[in-house]
Formats: structure tokens, C-alpha cells, sequence
């Protein structure tokens, strides 16, 4: 049977890997948006799950208000598990004990208050983060599922915590192998990969075929791209917070290149190195 054409090789698409477009494509109030971060979580959870509702976060998907906000879709399942999605495109190198800590705000953020209520009424939650680029953990695995547990004796603590993480950086030696042999995690960090790949868009289509859920999100990834407003609008977006973090990162550049210099300035008139600590921090 021939493969369904979501994508053609002259599909000018967007990068569903900026976190801005990520939420465009799946926190719209629509079925096809909401099938698939179903799909999506299902997938990495491992489990399968209904997405009822997306909880108040900011900024909103119609939103340029906030360049400097994380583009995180927050969640809850029809049996009420909490659930954190995010893409982190350029994610930075304290992202694991980043994403520990809004883990336990996640699970912490449940009410059991109440003359009924009991620990035991937490409900399990999940922490996902997708890693667009570069490496975390030294395996080469792209995906991780961390809980508590000891690690000498290997005893699950049978805690209801769970981060999961995908690294797509990890992913080239997965779309190398025959689709029928992919799993459904798979499906999706090749789907997030591999997506803007003209040369790839026989295989992603032959995914989008076989898992709802991505050709769900490939479609409406497609209307955003081939929509001039709402395309220049996430590519404004874009552009602003990578302004932003180029001045960030351009002021932290020459802030050590004029320390160096003051340093230099010092060490020529013979203060030792406590002394120039001590000035440079009197300098501010």
C-alpha cells in the first residue's frame, strides 16, 4: 500500500523544535492539537493516556508578550496526573537538576488538603523534556526515565515522580532503522529530528501512516507554515528571544574581556592576587 503524503519535498516548515512553535502546534484548543499531545505523552510515558485539559500557563500559544518565558505545555490526564511537556531547544548544562526541581513543584503543586484526603490520593506525575541539542547523559540512548531508588540495592522506592527526557541529538542511528521496527518514542524524536529533512520526508510520512498522533501534529504544523500571518508572527517571536540571548551572552563577553584587562591593569602594579579579588569585588 503506498504511503499517505503529509509532507512534500517542498514543504517549507517551520522548526517544530523552537518551543514557540512546539506549543503552537500542540496546545490549540482543537481536536487534531489535542489527539496529539495524547499521542505524544502516551508515547513516552509508555502508557496510554488522555490529555482531558491544558492548565493556565503563559505565555499563551496566540501570545508575544513574553520572549523570556519557557514554552512549557502544562497538563493533566483524565485520571488527573499532572504532566510538564516542554522542547528545549538549546537546553542549557544545569537541565537536569533544572527539570528535578520543577518535577517536585509539579507534584508538590497537588491538593490533598481536606478532612478526606490522604498522601495516597497524590496522583503520579511527569516531568518531559525534549532535547533538541546537545548531550546529557553519557549513554547513547536517547531516552531516559528517572525515579527514585536506591542504587546500591536496586529497590524502587515506588515513588509518583517520573522525568522523562529525549535527546534528539541521539537519534540518527534510530532513523536508520526500518520503520516497522520502530517503537512509538522512536516515532517521534525521528518525527522531531527529522522533520525539516526533505531527504527524510518519505520516512516521516511512512511514520505519520502508522502513528496518529504525528500526523495529527504534522498537519497542523503544516497549516501554521503555510500561514503568512501566524508564520511571520513565530518567526518574529523567534528572532526576539534569540536578540535577547545574543545581548545576554554578548555582555557577559566583554563584562570578562574589561575584568581581564582591569586585572592586567592591576597585576602591573604589583598587586597580589587576593589584592585584585578584592578590588575587582569593591568595583562591582
Amino acid at each position: 500500500m503506498a504511503t499517505k503524503t503529509l509532507f512534500n519535498d517542498f514543504d517549507d516548515l517551520l522548526d517544530i523544535c523552537w518551543d514557540n512553535v512546539f506549543k503552537a502546534v500542540f496546545a490549540r484548543d482543537t481536536e487534531d492539537s489535542r489527539t496529539a499531545l495524547s499521542s505524544l505523552v502516551s508515547a513516552v510515558i509508555g502508557r496510554e493516556l488522555e490529555v482531558l485539559d491544558i492548565l493556565a500557563n503563559e505565555p499563551a500559544p496566540e501570545s508575544t508578550r513574553d520572549r523570556l518565558v519557557r514554552f512549557d505545555i502544562n497538563c493533566r490526564t483524565k485520571d488527573g496526573e499532572p504532566i510538564d511537556v516542554e522542547m528545549c531547544l538549546n537546553p542549557d548544562k544545569f537541565e537536569p537538576v533544572r527539570l528535578e526541581f520543577y518535577a517536585a513543584k509539579l507534584f508538590v503543586g497537588q491538593d490533598i488538603r481536606g478532612t478526606t484526603k490522604t498522601y495516597n490520593d497524590l496522583k503520579r506525575t511527569y516531568q518531559i523534556a525534549i532535547l533538541a541539542n546537545g548531550t546529557f547523559f553519557a549513554d547513547g540512548d536517547f531516552f531516559h526515565s528517572f525515579e527514585y531508588y536506591d542504587p546500591v540495592r536496586g529497590i524502587s522506592l515506588g515513588g509518583r515522580t517520573r522525568i522523562l527526557t529525549l535527546e534528539l541529538s541521539k537519534v540518527d542511528e534510530v532513523a536508520r532503522k526500518p520503520v516497522e521496527e520502530m517503537g512509538n518514542s522512536e516515532f517521534w524524536a525521528v518525527f522531531f529530528r527529522y522533520h525539516k529533512d526533505p531527504g527524510m520526508r518519505a520516512k516521516i510520512n511512512k511514520i505519520a501512516e502508522l502513528e496518529e498522533g504525528i500526523a495529527m501534529a504534522g498537519g497542523v504544523l503544516l497549516n501554521i507554515s503555510r500561514d503568512e500571518v501566524e508564520r511571520a508572527r513565530l518567526l518574529s517571536e523567534y528572532k526576539g528571544a534569540v536578540d535577547f540571548q545574543s545581548k545576554v551572552n554578548q555582555a557577559k563577553i566583554e563584562g570578562r574581556q574589561e575584568g581581564r584587562v582591569e586585572a592586567l591593569d592591576l597585576i602591573a602594579k604589583g598587586y597580589t592576587l587576593d589584592d585584585i579579588k578584592r578590588e575587582l569585588e569593591t568595583r562591582g
